[in-house]
């Protein structure tokens, strides 16, 4: 299958060795820093593969099959419906798009064209993940009460400094867009999709050269009865903490931890059909970084999807609710009060101003 990369960034080796791993052929890899192209050319051994910095050009001349979207997120919708129009499969880094507009255009024109769009959400691929997962499908919680997420990461001014769009409302959003969405997926996924309403608090506490929020915080009711709790932050020192989700039931309560919820820390359920010591053993993964390794898994099963005609595991509505659950955490905080779903449009750029103006990256 045809493969090409658009951006060169930070997350692009995962993308990179997803491919790789998954036999893709590279027929293109773009960045509007030729550095970025060649530091990555050298470092995955992609011999001659065609670089172009500008996107246009590759899609026309490359005529890839599947495309993986990993710009700035400010940049992921337009993009996105470039390589959709050109009939391409598409791969989107987190988050889908900025806005709800361009999520819900994302998806008609993708049904309109007959293309496979993914949103990259990773870790449901997670082993902790699935098991967990599984355990939701069969019932074996009962009732459900209740989840918590929590993202407790370290984001700091050599990370800011880095790139200029980081933590700007135009190109990015704050802790809860960028650093906490995949949690924000999970959690929703989790408790039943279908949300109620949603109470959320935001504040820029430690970084005055960003625009967005530094902590975001919000209680969720879901349409089923259940309940959710959300706590993100960059502000945590000296380095990131964990990133952990928890679920109660009737029956059964779960923890998932580590650096990217990648392990099972607490298993019970009164069932007793597995024992808590094998599946803390059994689900336990030791990722390099917090990206984890469902990068791999994501693209077996789009590539999956594409072949046998069918939706991905994680498709553009899934990308689209987890933006809606961080869209509207912004708009009852900036707005103080309880916010209803679904969101008919809403946009970080409606919460320009919100902390004021930030100090000059130098």
């Amino acid at each position: 299958m045809r493969y090409a990369l658009i951006g060169c960034g930070r997350i692009s080796p995962n993308h990179i060795a997803a491919a790789k791993a998954n036999g893709l052929e590279f027929v293109g890899i773009c960045d509007i820093d030729p550095k970025n192209m060649k530091d990555k050319v050298a470092k995955f051994e992609l011999g001659d593969v065609p670089m172009f910095e500008d996107y246009h050009e590759m899609l026309e001349k490359q005529k890839p099959e599947l495309v993986a979207v990993c710009t700035e997120s400010g940049k992921h919708a337009a993009i996105a419906l470039d390589c959709i129009d050109a009939g391409c499969n598409v791969i989107i880094e987190k988050p889908i798009a900025l806005s709800l507009k361009d999520a819900d255009e994302i998806i008609r024109r993708s049904k309109e064209k007959g293309v496979k769009v993914c949103a990259n959400h990773q870790n449901r691929f997670n082993k902790s993940i699935s098991k967990i997962r599984d355990a939701v499908e069969k019932g074996r919680f009962g009732k459900m009460f209740y989840g918590t997420a929590h993202i407790r990461w370290c984001r700091d001014w050599d990370y800011y400094s880095r790139a200029d769009w980081r933590g700007t409302w135009e190109q990015d959003g704050g802790a809860l867009m960028n650093q906490c969405i995949h949690n924000i997926d999970l959690l929703r996924w989790m408790m039943g999709d279908e949300v109620d309403e949603v109470v959320g608090m935001t504040d820029k506490l430690n970084h005055d050269y960003i625009e967005a929020e530094d902590l975001g915080m919000a209680l969720i009711k879901f349409k089923n009865g259940t309940y959710g709790i959300l706590e993100g932050t960059t502000d945590i020192y000296p380095k990131n903490l964990e990133e952990t989700l928890y679920l109660f039931g009737e029956k059964g309560t779960v923890k998932a931890g580590g650096t990217s919820v990648n392990r099972i820390e607490e298993w019970r359920f009164s069932d007793q059909l597995d024992t808590a010591e094998e599946v803390i053993e059994q689900f336990h993964e030791n990722p390099p970084n917090v990206y984890g390794f469902g990068h791999t898994p994501l693209y077996a099963d789009v590539i999956d999807a594409i072949k046998n005609d069918r939706e991905p595991f994680v498709n553009a509505e899934a990308g689209r609710r987890a933006l809606e659950m961080v869209l509207a955490i912004y708009k009852s905080a900036a707005e103080g009060r309880p916010v209803k779903l679904p969101l008919e449009d809403c946009s970080t750029m409606d919460f320009v101003g919100r902390f004021g103006s930030r100090k000059r990256l130098v």
